[in-house]
This record gives C-alpha cells, sequence and structure tokens, in this order.
C-alpha cells in the first residue's frame, strides 16, 4: 500500500500530540505537590508520603552534617576564644586585686609600726620633759630654799644688832633714868657701878 506524503505528515502530528497529552498527565502541580489526574485523589501530604522518605532522610543528613560544620568549624571556636579571652581577663583582674590588696596591708601595716615608733617617742619626750620639769623644780625650789635661808639669816642678824643696839640704848636711858629718879628722891648721888648693878638686876628679874 502506498502512503502519501500528507497522510505521513498528518499522522506524525497527531501521535506527537497523543504523546505531549500522556506527558502532561504524567506531570505534578507545581505548587501544590498533587499530580494533576491520575494522583490526585491520593490524598497523602509529600512529607508524610513513605515514598519521599529516603529523599528527606538524605537533606536531613546534609543539612546536620553542614550544622555540625558550622558549629564545629566556626561558632563553637568562637564562643571558645571569647570564654577564654573572658577568663583571661577575669584572671588578671584577680591578680591586680590580689596585688593591690597586698599593697594596701603593707601599707596598713607600715602605718601602725609609724604609728606606735611614735607613740612610744611621744611618750619618751613626755617622760623625758616631766623629769626635766621636775628637776628644774626642784633646782628652782632649793634655789629659792637658799636664797630665803640666806634672806632670813641676814634679818636675824640684823634684828639682834637692832635688839642689842635698843637694849644697849635702855640700860643708858635706865642709868640716866636711875640717876636722877634718885636724885630728886633722896637728894643725894649713886655712883655710877651701883645704878649700872641695880638696872642690871631688874633686867634679870
Amino acid at each position: 500500500m502506498f502512503v502519501t506524503a500528507a497522510y505521513a505528515q498528518q499522522s506524525t502530528t497527531t501521535e506527537g500530540a497523543e504523546a505531549h497529552d500522556a506527558a502532561a498527565a504524567g506531570e505534578v502541580h507545581t505548587e501544590t505537590g498533587v499530580a494533576h489526574e491520575g494522583e490526585a485523589g491520593s490524598g497523602v501530604f509529600p512529607p508524610f508520603d513513605s515514598t519521599h522518605f529516603a529523599s528527606q532522610l538524605l537533606w536531613l543528613a546534609i543539612t546536620f552534617g553542614l550544622f555540625y560544620l558550622l558549629m564545629s568549624k566556626v561558632i563553637i571556636p568562637r564562643i571558645g576564644g571569647i570564654l577564654e579571652t573572658r577568663h583571661d581577663r577575669i584572671a588578671q583582674d584577680l591578680d591586680e586585686a590580689s596585688r593591690l590588696k597586698g599593697e594596701a596591708d603593707a601599707a596598713i601595716a607600715s602605718y601602725e609600726q609609724d604609728l606606735a615608733t611614735a607613740k612610744a617617742k611621744g611618750h619618751q619626750i613626755a617622760d623625758g620633759a616631766r623629769e626635766a620639769a621636775k628637776s628644774k623644780a626642784v633646782a628652782d625650789r632649793n634655789a629659792v630654799e637658799a636664797d630665803l635661808s640666806k634672806k632670813i639669816a641676814a634679818a636675824e642678824d640684823r634684828i639682834a644688832d637692832i635688839k642689842a643696839k635698843a637694849l644697849a640704848d635702855v640700860g643708858a636711858i635706865a642709868e640716866e633714868t636711875a640717876t636722877a629718879v634718885v636724885k630728886q628722891l633722896i637728894g643725894g648721888t649713886v655712883t655710877k657701878a651701883e645704878i649700872v648693878a641695880a638696872v642690871k638686876a631688874s633686867a634679870v628679874n
């Protein structure tokens, strides 16, 4: 049987259209993930479809591996570096605080030692000043007593001289008075020796 060229071309076009329709019927909708015709009645959500478990496990393993690499190579080293830096900083701060505390304790000890030395020196100075003042007071008192003793002795000597002179004058006056009294009473005279003896006798009595 002979086939014309027009009939052959028409047959080819018809077969191509049928093949295209069959391919379109087997495609899955890109937005919903549900088959257009043949699979539209299955009603299974793709993540829960057992036919997709293998690919899901594969992507899970890939994602976990990438996340592990990211954590081990980037995040954990950075966190470890930050923690190490903070640890070193805290250790330095503690060392500095310990050093400052040691210096403060040393300064306090030195201050207390200086204070104790100053107190002891002050007590020594006070004791020395008190002893010096006491010695000076004793010396001044002795000097005053010596001067007063001299003045008292001089005054006693002067009083003795004045008394002796007064007594001498009194004796002379008494002799003269006695001579005048005797002369007036008896009209006579007596010797000077008798008058002196009578005055002395009256003075003794």
